[in-house]
């Protein structure tokens, strides 16, 4: 029972702290971007967008980076609205429509823009998000470097005052190793709100299957990384709803897994190398978390029964989920870093242990839409 409590600990601490530190052995400096201006398509998936489809075209025209060598591809996934009209009226701008009657979901809408694709380099991005100006040139310029396949953006998440917020504890983190994998080896996952990728990569595109993680898959079948540039900004609101976020997280994991269980290969580190060690990290030990989360507690209860120094480590134990509870219970968001980190962390990991049960049983929730902001 200690050997059981004590791997549940090591693994936990490892899937966050442990891995990263082992990525440092690795660290090397990344190498410098190059002016690069290669003919690239823009692909925004649409979906009864005509709320925000026209802040996001005008948005879209304002990038710093030459008209002549973009194309601009609206893919609209089943809209029964106002969207096709609205982009329609754009087609003078050079804006073009693929209107699909059926909707499919969003991988099925890429894959089929994929095909109108002519640009070197596609860039993907969602309606909700606002591209900063200089972002399309800074993700693009990465591809003068022929080992990069795929890139992903920096997110900025903006709150309902239109200020920049979510720069807590654990987004810092996450760019922070993003960051860091860039510099070892490759990314494992992109985000799906703004990434880019070269037309190969993409040839091998699923409609099935999530996109931003997948192309990373892609690239490395094809002896190529992914890479973060913090450069290329790409912001979004944040979800209000909690409720919202929680399904949003349940949902990004569900088809994250679907795409790990479909890619088992890339645990191979005798094909994938230092690759297969990140795979495992990153995506699957981390996912596996709520199981340790679990273990760990009844482990500790168990050992408790017959020992001070267990009673005493059980109490903690049981302070650090109070206090998790107490933030998400609260008729305030929690402000301080006492709850935040404990709430989150809780939160994260109950929605991808509600992920595992709904993929157990089958459910692959192909059908995605962006949550509403």
């Amino acid at each position: 029972m200690e050997l059981l409590f004590a791997a549940s600990i090591f693994l936990i601490f490892h899937a966050y702290f442990g891995y990263p530190l082992t990525l440092l052995v690795f660290k090397r400096k990344p190498a410098a971007k190059a002016p690069f201006e290669p003919h690239a398509t823009l692909i925004i998936t649409a979906s009864n967008e005509e709320r925000r489809i026209r802040d996001k075209l005008e948005n879209t025209l304002a990038l710093d980076y030459p008209r002549e060598k973009l194309q601009v591809l609206v893919a609209s996934d089943g809209s029964s609205d106002e969207t096709n009209k609205i982009v329609s009226s754009y087609a003078d701008q050079g804006i073009e429509l693929l209107a699909f009657p059926e909707r499919r979901g969003k991988e099925s809408a890429q894959k089929d823009a994929v095909l109108h694709a002519t640009g070197e380099v596609i860039i993907f991005s969602d309606v909700a998000t606002r591209i900063d100006p200089k972002g399309l040139r800074e993700i693009i310029a990465n591809f003068a470097d022929p080992t990069v396949g795929c890139v992903s953006s920096a997110d900025r998440v903006i709150g309902r005052d239109g200020n920049p917020c979510g720069e807590g504890f654990y987004v810092r983190y996450e760019m922070w190793l993003r960051n860091l994998e860039s510099q070892v080896n490759s990314l494992v996952g992109l985000s799906g709100s703004f990434f880019a990728a070269r037309n190969t990569v993409c040839r091998d595109f699923s409609g099935e299957m999530q996109s931003d993680f997948r192309t990373v898959l892609n690239s490395m079948r094809l002896g190529m990384r992914g890479v973060s540039d913090p450069d290329a900004i790409g912001c979004y609101q944040d979800i209000s709803d909690s409720r919202r976020e929680f399904d949003r997280k349940i949902r990004t994991v569900l088809r994250g897994l679907t795409v790990l269980f479909h890619n088992l290969e890339f645990l191979n580190p005798f094909r994938y190398g230092l690759f297969s060690y990140q795979y495992f990290c990153h995506k699957l030990l981390r996912w596996l978390v709520p199981l340790f989360l679990f273990t760990a507690l009844m482990a500790n209860a168990v050992l408790s029964l017959n020992s001070g120094r267990y009673t005493m480590l059980l109490l903690l134990h049981l302070a650090f989920y109070g206090i998790a509870l107490r933030g998400l219970f609260s008729k305030a968001s929690p402000s301080h870093a006492l709850f935040k980190i404990p709430v989150y962390f809780v939160t994260v990991n109950a929605a991808i242990f509600v992920a595992w049960w709904r993929y157990f049983r089958g459910r692959r929730m192909v059908m995605w839409a962006p949550s509403e902001r």
